[in-house]
C-alpha cells in the first residue's frame, strides 16, 4: 500500500484554497491549508510534504519570504515550491520566483489540468523516493548483518531495475512538462527531478559490494 503524499497549500484567500482543494481532489493525496507564510511554516516542522503550493501575494510575510525560510531549513529545502500569482509583472517577477527556489512559477488564472499534471509529477516523485528509500534501508540492514546475501543481492538488483524505470519515467515525465509550460519553468523542474535521482543512484551504488 502507497502511503498518500501530503501537499501543502498556502493561500490567504479562503475561496483559493477551496479552489485548489477541488482542483487537486482527483489525485487522492492529504491536502494541507496553510492561510499564511508563518502557518505554512509550522506545518513544514512536524510534517513531509511531496509539494508545496505557494501564493506569492499575502499580507505579512509573502510568499517569496515564505520560500526563503523554507529553503534555509535543511529539513525542507529540498520540497519542490510551485509559486501561485495573480499578477504578472514580466520576466523580472518570474525570475524573482525562480530565485527564490521555486520550480515553477504559474500565473493566475491558470489550467486546472496544466496544475494538476505538474503535482502529480513532484506527487509521483516523491512516492517513488520514499519506497526506494524504504527499500534500501532493508538492503542495508540485511548487508550489515550478513544474513542471507543472496536476498540480499536479488533485493539490491531488484532496486536498481526500479529507480531505472523511474528515471526513465522522470525522463517521460519533464519531456510533458517541457511541451506545457515555459521554458524556465521546465528547465527548473527537470533540474529538481535530476538532483533527486541521482542522489537516490549514488545512494544505491554505495551498497553495492566493494563500494566502500
Amino acid at each position: 500500500m502507497v502511503q498518500k503524499a501530503k501537499i501543502l497549500l498556502v493561500d490567504d484567500r479562503p475561496e483559493n484554497l477551496l479552489a485548489l482543494e477541488a482542483i487537486l481532489s482527483a489525485l487522492d493525496q492529504t491536502l494541507v491549508r496553510a492561510s499564511s507564510g508563518e502557518e505554512a511554516l509550522k506545518a513544514l516542522l512536524t510534517d513531509d510534504f511531496a509539494v508545496i503550493l505557494l501564493d506569492v501575494q499575502m499580507p505579512g510575510m509573502d510568499g517569496f519570504e515564505t520560500a526563503a525560510h523554507i529553503k534555509r531549513r535543511e529539513r525542507t529545502r529540498d520540497i519542490p515550491i510551485i509559486f501561485l500569482t495573480a499578477i504578472n509583472h514580466g520576466p523580472h517577477h518570474t525570475f524573482r520566483g525562480y530565485a527564490a527556489g521555486a520550480v515553477d512559477y504559474i500565473s493566475k488564472p491558470f489550467d486546472p489540468w496544466v496544475l494538476r499534471a505538474k503535482v502529480s509529477v513532484f506527487v509521483d516523485l516523491y512516492q517513488k523516493n520514499t519506497q526506494l528509500k524504504e527499500q534500501a534501508a532493508l538492503l542495508r540492514l540485511q548487508l550489515e548483518t550478513d544474513e542471507e546475501p543472496a536476498i540480499g543481492g536479488a533485493l539490491l538488483g531488484e532496486l536498481s531495475a526500479r529507480l531505472a524505470a523511474v528515471e526513465e519515467q522522470a525522463e517521460a515525465l519533464t519531456k510533458q512538462l517541457d511541451a506545457s509550460t515555459d521554458s524556465a519553468g521546465a528547465a527548473a523542474t527537470a533540474a529538481h527531478l535530476e538532483r533527486k535521482l541521482v542522489g537516490l543512484r549514488r545512494a544505491l551504488d554505495a551498497l553495492r559490494p566493494g563500494a566502500n
